[in-house]
């Protein structure tokens, strides 16, 4: 169907959100299931989305609870990295003896890969979850902090100036305006860093650790069970979409607060 009959009405454009995606959905798992039956491949090397349905009903329970663990460190991993990249956005933005002391170090600092780092943090903090969240918060603070001080930093010159002609302080023009100003920038970052965050548990998990989905796909992989590695793949894509949603629908309540208090 042609965008102008989309648009004219035919139905309406929250049913095509649904509908279009599902279908997509549809065809690349029946072309899956077709390419593995037609070529005859083992489950134990790519196994069929029937091979992992018929798996799934014997590991939900455990599924939900490794995902919980997991859940539960990338969720503290994402809270932490967002206080601290607002606390340092704020840092450089109100300094600028800040800025310029430390801006260039974190830039050069975010350039090393992080995985190089992942063992590290095992080694220094063991198999807990602190090194699992410590990492985590590493690589997923920096577009929280990027992002929020470009906000500050760009907020409306002639409202600040408008600010600096009323005697308004440093404190209050960023109160009252910079920070509201950087909000979107706030959010996008915060997307940003939810994935990040959960991709840093995972990664600790990978390396070591005695529980999470990170420490059931290598489990499963070493035993040869690899339709249970590929359910937890999908239970980490559900649980990665859960935390995501969380910075989505803040960012939606805040928009509308923001539109009720200024209406």
């Amino acid at each position: 169907m042609s965008p102008d009959r989309m648009k004219a009405g035919w139905l309406p454009e929250n049913v095509y959100a649904v509908v279009l995606p599902s279908l997509a959905a549809i065809m690349v798992v029946g072309g899956w299931q077709y390419a593995v039956t037609s070529f005859q491949i083992s489950p134990v090397i790519f196994p069929a989305p029937l091979d992992m349905a018929m798996a799934a009903p014997g590991i939900i329970g455990d599924l939900f609870h490794h995902a919980g663990i997991t859940g539960g460190e990338a969720l503290l991993a994402f809270v932490l990295s967002c206080l601290i990249g607002v606390a340092l956005a704020l840092m450089l933005t109100v300094s600028d003896a800040v800025f310029e002391a430390f801006y260039p170090n974190l830039v050069v600092f975010q350039i090393v890969p992080k995985i190089a780092l992942a063992p590290m943090f095992t080694f220094w903090l063991g198999i807990a979850s602190t090194s699992r969240i410590s990492y985590a918060i590493l690589i997923s603070f920096f577009p929280v902090m990027l992002s929020t001080m470009s906000g500050l930093k760009r907020a409306d010159a002639n409202t600040l100036r408008l600010c600096r002609s009323v005697g308004a302080s440093k404190w209050q023009t960023l109160l009252h305006v910079q920070i509201p100003y950087a909000l979107p920038y706030f959010f996008s970052g915060a997307k940003v860093a939810a994935t990040m965050a959960t991709i840093g548990v995972v990664t600790g998990e990978l390396i070591s650790a005695n529980a999470g989905l990170g420490f059931y796909i290598i489990r499963a992989q070493s035993l040869g069970q690899t339709p249970k590695v590929f359910c937890a793949i999908v239970a980490l894509c559900v649980l990665g979409l859960l935390v995501y949603i969380l910075p989505v629908r803040a960012e939606a309540m805040a928009r509308r607060w923001w539109r009720g208090g200024n209406g």
